[in-house]
């Protein structure tokens, strides 16, 4: 694996950051890649892509209790992937016991540095914990997803509205993702987020972009899709 703390070849705004991580699905090579221009920041705030976690956080709950998600989780579910609908994400954070229930999810899914937050948009985590709740999704491996579950996660990342649907989509086709923005009250700089799969070359990448201290959204997905790009090529996966 490639040091985190080493940049990629791409320029940052005085503020910005970035935490990326890039995993092969074929050979499983992982590569991670870290900016700060500052004092680094281990974790990141989340922002919209927390709902991929709640979503999975549902599902295990669920299996957990032996029955199939209601017609109303599901078409919440919908509502907070596909248009990320905030109200929707609300309402089944309590479903699965709050910012308790999403962390007890997010260590059996093996996310080991994230911290969930009531306001879930203030989730912290990280490049390497969002690839792990990735690989629970689209990996080979061992996960406590059913098979059932993972393909409901996987159809609805493949429907994001399409004035959502930039991000890791600039480094490969085919995309199934989820991104999160927001600016912070702190300082007003953004906080843009991408996580997802992309095909590259002849084979499916994982990917997961956090970024924040930008001075607009449309910066930060300007960069994001740039470290993305990057990201991919330097981890041997052009498109």
């Amino acid at each position: 694996m490639r040091a985190p703390g080493e940049p990629l070849a791409v320029t940052t705004g005085a503020n910005v950051t970035y935490d990326v991580a890039v995993r092969d699905t074929v050979t499983g090579r992982t590569t991670a890649y870290r900016h700060a221009s500052g004092p680094a920041h281990h974790t990141h705030p989340t922002a919209s892509v927390v709902k991929l976690g709640i979503l999975a956080a549902l599902l295990l709950r669920t299996q957990d209790t032996g029955r199939e998600p209601t017609s109303h989780e599901r078409a919440s579910a919908a509502d907070m992937i596909e248009r990320s609908d905030n109200d929707a994400a609300t309402g089944l954070l309590k479903v699965v016991g709050g910012a308790g229930g999403l962390d007890a999810a997010h260590r059996r899914l093996g996310l080991r540095e994230s911290a969930a937050a009531e306001s879930w948009g203030l989730t912290r985590t990280t490049a390497a914990d969002q690839l792990a709740l990735l690989e629970a999704v689209f990996g080979g491996g061992t996960t406590p997803l059913s098979e059932r579950s993972r393909a409901f996660v996987a159809d609805l990342m493949t429907r994001v509205v399409p004035d959502q649907a930039w991000g890791v989509s600039a480094a490969g086709g085919a995309p199934a993702l989820k991104n999160g923005w927001m600016p912070l009250s702190a300082n007003g700089l953004w906080v843009v987020n991408s996580v997802g799969r992309v095909t590259a070359g002849d084979r499916d990448i994982l990917l997961a972009v956090l970024s924040g201290g930008h001075p607009t959204k449309d910066a930060g997905i300007a960069l994001v899709e740039a470290v993305a790009r990057a990201a991919v090529s330097a981890a041997g996966g052009a498109r």
